[in-house]
C-alpha cells in the first residue's frame, strides 16, 4: 500500500505540480484512511462504497469539521480516480459519494487603524523584533500567502526597483511591488539583522528563524499571534487576514480589481471579485451609519 501511495503522491507532484503542504494533505487524509481500513481488515484495492460511507461516517461522530470532510472526501477521489485510471480497481467505491455542505463565510478584515495597531507593536530595536517588523509590513503590503513568503530567498527581492519576486500556486511566479514603508523595515531588517542570524553565511533565505533556519508556517502563525495579543485585537488574526485586508484596502482605495487580481495570484477572477462583495458591504455599512438620511 505504501508504494501506491507514494506512486500517487509523485504523480501528484509531477503531472499536477501541486505545492508540498498540498501534497502532506493527501498523504495524510489517505493514510489516515488506511488506518480505518486496517481497523476493518480491508485495503486500498478491495474497498467499496459502504466502506468509505462507514469512513466518512466516523469522521463526523469525530465532529470533524464539514469543511475537514469535504477535503478528506476530494483525496479518496482523486486517490481512487488514479488507481482507477491505471486499472488497479475494477470500480471506484468514491463515485457519487456526496460531500457535506460547507457554509462560507467572508472573510475576516481588519481595519485600517488595526492594521497599523498590530504593525505597529514589533520593535526594532533587536534581532526578532526588526525581523517580525519586516515580515508583518510585508505581507500586508504585498498580500502574498504565507508560504509565499517563509519560501523567499534574499535574491528575490530587489531593492533598487522596490518589488518582489514570488512563486506561487503551480510555480507561477509574479512580480509585485513592494511600497516604501515595507521596503524600509526590509532593508534594515537585511542590513541590521538578518546576517547575525543565520545559521550558515551561504543561507540564501530571507526570513530565518532563531536558530538561523529558515522560518516555518507555523513559526510566522505564532508571530502574528504573539503580536495580536500584544495589540489586545479582539479579531481572529492570522496570515490570511492580512493578505484579505490588504485586496479590501487596496480596492477601497480605487485600485483595479485586475491589478489585485495579478498581484494575489489568484487563478480566477471569481476569487478575487469575492472582495467586491465585502468591499460594498462596508461602504454600505459606513453610509447608513454616517448619512442623515439613510
Amino acid at each position: 500500500m505504501e508504494d501506491l501511495i507514494k506512486k500517487f503522491l509523485d504523480y501528484l507532484k509531477e503531472e499536477k505540480k501541486l505545492s508540498k503542504n498540498t501534497l502532506e494533505s493527501y498523504k495524510r487524509d489517505i493514510k489516515n484512511y488506511v488506518v480505518y481500513l486496517n481497523s476493518k481488515e480491508m485495503t486500498i484495492l478491495n474497498s467499496n462504497k459502504e466502506i468509505v460511507n462507514g469512513y466518512i461516517e466516523s469522521l463526523e461522530q469525530e465532529n470533524k469539521l464539514p469543511s475537514t470532510i469535504s477535503r478528506n472526501i476530494a483525496s479518496l477521489r482523486s486517490f481512487y480516480k488514479y488507481l482507477y485510471n491505471d486499472k488497479l480497481v475494477i470500480d471506484n467505491p468514491t463515485k457519487d459519494i456526496e460531500a457535506p455542505k460547507i457554509e462560507k463565510k467572508s472573510p475576516t478584515i481588519l481595519s485600517n487603524e488595526q492594521v497599523e495597531l498590530l504593525l505597529e507593536q514589533p520593535k526594532p530595536v533587536d534581532l526578532k523584533g526588526t525581523r517580525d517588523k519586516a515580515m508583518l509590513e510585508l505581507v500586508y503590503a504585498t498580500g502574498v500567502r504565507v508560504t509565499e513568503l517563509i519560501n523567499l530567498n534574499l535574491s528575490d527581492v530587489d531593492f533598487k526597483s522596490g518589488y518582489i519576486k514570488c512563486a506561487g500556486l503551480h510555480n507561477k511566479e509574479r512580480i509585485i511591488p513592494i511600497g516604501n514603508m515595507a521596503l524600509k523595515a526590509l532593508n534594515e531588517y537585511v542590513q541590521n539583522a538578518r546576517g547575525n542570524m543565520l545559521n550558515t553565511p551561504d543561507n540564501s533565505s530571507l526570513f530565518v528563524n532563531v536558530n538561523g533556519n529558515r522560518l516555518t508556517r507555523q513559526g510566522f502563525w505564532k508571530i502574528i499571534k504573539y503580536y495580536q495579543e500584544q495589540a489586545n485585537i479582539n479579531v481572529d488574526i492570522t496570515p490570511h487576514t492580512l493578505r484579505h485586508s490588504f485586496a479590501v484596502h487596496l480596492l477601497e482605495n480605487g485600485a483595479d480589481i485586475n491589478v489585485i487580481q495579478e498581484m494575489l495570484g489568484h487563478v480566477e477572477k471569481s476569487s478575487t471579485q469575492v472582495y467586491m462583495s465585502i468591499t460594498q458591504n462596508r461602504l454600505k455599512d459606513v453610509y447608513n451609519k454616517a448619512h442623515p438620511r439613510a
